[in-house]
């Protein structure tokens, strides 16, 4: 069987949902292929900073109602010191953030992009695409108890960490970039409702102290979702049993969370984080990748939802210029455009991965910077990254100037 649409998209996460739905609310024909039927689980910390919020409001999905945690900001933790540092005050990003289980927050974005005229095959499995005597990708085949073909003259592959369909094109990881692990379980607590995202800076096995954090981030549903993560500039990295350090680190937690084994929830799950664009070619004609596919995840803080909402935004127009161009090789254009949306700020995130790499440097941030409380405000707007575009305060324009020039400096050392 062959099927015929303007765009196929491989995964129905948030990426491919918004790719969707961007789209579809465009005229194009669009399907979204994805091997779950859902909802599905998903390994993630389930917290939405302003970034993911103001994605959501974009394409018009509602954030009111008992079906979203709010999150007034970030209360971090160490070297003996607690701060609660609200979200920056930014006219460009809302003033919350907000948490909802992948569970529900996928399929409730599978369903946005649905509804403004998407088709959704669940329970298919994309074995791989179909490419032209001169390399162009023009769709996918497909089984889901029959096999079949979906032709397209775009591809948008949101697949994943796994990225299988791109390691079949020849897309590769890029060895020197930054990868995490993150694991984390869910408890009943008696905390469930708590409006600060918590986040705690030690992470210690035996003496060394490692390159990650570990966060309790309040569900709506009566329970925390519990997790750390780690950065492959450890080298307890291919070592360490994340299991036992996750326990580990929950048994030194206060009391009064409840986070013991009997309020556990589920099983402890953890998953790949591909950091700062760690894949290569993010195009080529006819296929554009997005979201964890891409390694569209920030290397400051692990965050990924709004980086696959974000890329999949740029997609979604880069395709339509295509279509309407008529020519497959224009999605080249998508590259440049999230060069120019990320390149400075990820080679930033990538230089802070090396030193906090160096247990020195991690002790030494822990231990002075965080009774600094100026310097983390500081540093919570680079994290987060959140200032405003232009004629913010003059830390806002600080970042700015250093994200702008980060290309310019790096280029310099590498040459």
């Amino acid at each position: 069987m062959t099927d015929r649409f303007d765009v196929a998209i491989v995964g129905g996460g948030p990426a491919g949902s918004t790719a969707a739905y961007h789209l579809a609310s465009r005229g194009r024909r669009v399907v979204v292929i994805d091997k779950a039927r859902f909802p599905r689980e998903k390994v993630c910390g389930d917290g939405l900073t302003p970034r993911a919020v103001k994605c959501l409001h974009e394409i018009g999905v509602s954030t009111d109602g008992p079906a979203w945690a709010r999150a007034d900001g970030l209360r971090i933790i160490g070297g003996g010191v607690t701060l609660e540092l609200p979200w920056p005050d930014l006219n460009a990003w809302p003033h919350e953030g907000l948490v909802q289980t992948r569970l529900d927050f996928d399929s409730l974005l599978l369903d946005h992009a649905r509804k403004a005229g998407a088709e959704v095959w669940e329970e298919t499995e994309v074995t791989g695409p179909l490419v032209d005597d001169n390399g162009v990708v023009g769709g996918v085949s497909y089984k889901n108890g029959d096999r079949g073909e979906v032709r397209a003259p775009v591809v948008i592959v949101g697949d994943g960490v796994a990225n299988r369909f791109g390691i079949a094109l020849g897309i590769h990881r890029i060895e020197n970039r930054p990868m995490g692990v993150a694991v984390r379980t869910y408890f009943t607590s008696p905390r469930w409702d708590d409006n600060y995202l918590e986040s705690y800076l030690e992470l210690w096995r035996g003496n060394d102290l490692l390159p990650g954090y570990g966060w309790i981030f309040p569900v709506p549903d009566g329970t925390v979702n519990v997790g750390l993560g780690l950065l492959n500039t450890s080298k307890h990295f291919q070592a360490v049993d994340y299991k036992r350090l996750l326990w580990d680190w929950v048994a030194g937690l206060p009391a009064e969370w409840g986070l013991t084994r009997e309020n556990q929830v589920g099983k402890i799950r953890g998953g790949s984080l591909p950091m700062g664009f760690n894949r290569t070619p993010l195009a080529r004609p006819g296929l554009m990748l997005v979201g964890d596919a891409a390694g569209a995840v920030n290397p400051f803080n692990g965050e990924g939802i709004a980086y696959a909402m974000e890329t999949a935004a740029i997609a979604a127009a880069v395709a339509d210029d295509a279509l309407r161009a008529g020519d497959p090789r224009a999605l080249r254009a998508y590259p440049e455009r999230l060069r120019e949306a990320y390149e400075g700020y990820f080679i930033l995130g990538r230089t802070f991965v090396k030193l906090i790499g160096n247990a020195r440097v991690m002790g030494a941030l822990t231990k002075h910077g965080l009774k600094r409380e100026w310097l983390m405000r500081f540093a919570f707007k680079i994290l987060a990254n959140l200032t405003e575009p232009r004629d913010g305060a003059a830390s806002d324009r600080l970042i700015n100037a250093m994200v702008r020039n980060a290309p310019a400096i790096d280029r310099m050392v590498h040459s």
